[in-house]
């Protein structure tokens, strides 16, 4: 059986995907941790960490990327980078998409430019 975190990334990659992003590379390990998804949005390179929260109490997934994990994903997208030079000059942006409800009826906040590495 598929974990639920995967079975959530592939409802994000099809969301992506239905509106043009092309994927790179999903689940990029490395000492800093994972990239779920690295796409391309026509010449951006898109690092999308994907938030599965069953309920929405005590925060959605976009409130749970916190300075420390936004720290993370910068270094590991940096660490992406160097052992891909060829997108390396391309512009580059981390989006966030915060996933609730169901494998049958997901809703979706997807935000673009969620956040900044400087």
């Amino acid at each position: 059986m598929r974990s639920t975190g995967a079975l959530f990334e592939d409802i994000a990659l099809a969301h992506a995907q239905r509106d043009g992003l092309q994927l790179i590379a999903r689940n990029f390990n490395c000492r800093f941790g994972e990239l779920d998804l690295v796409m391309r949005d026509r010449d951006v390179v898109v690092f999308l960490e994907v938030r599965y929260r069953r309920s929405q109490g005590f925060g959605g997934g976009l409130d749970s990327v916190s300075a420390a994990k936004r720290d993370r994903l910068s270094k590991a997208a940096s660490l992406f980078l160097q052992a891909n030079p060829a997108l390396g000059r391309q512009p580059c942006r981390f989006d966030v998409m915060a996933i609730g409800g169901t494998p049958d009826s997901p809703s979706i906040d997807w935000r673009r430019n969620a956040f900044d590495t400087q």
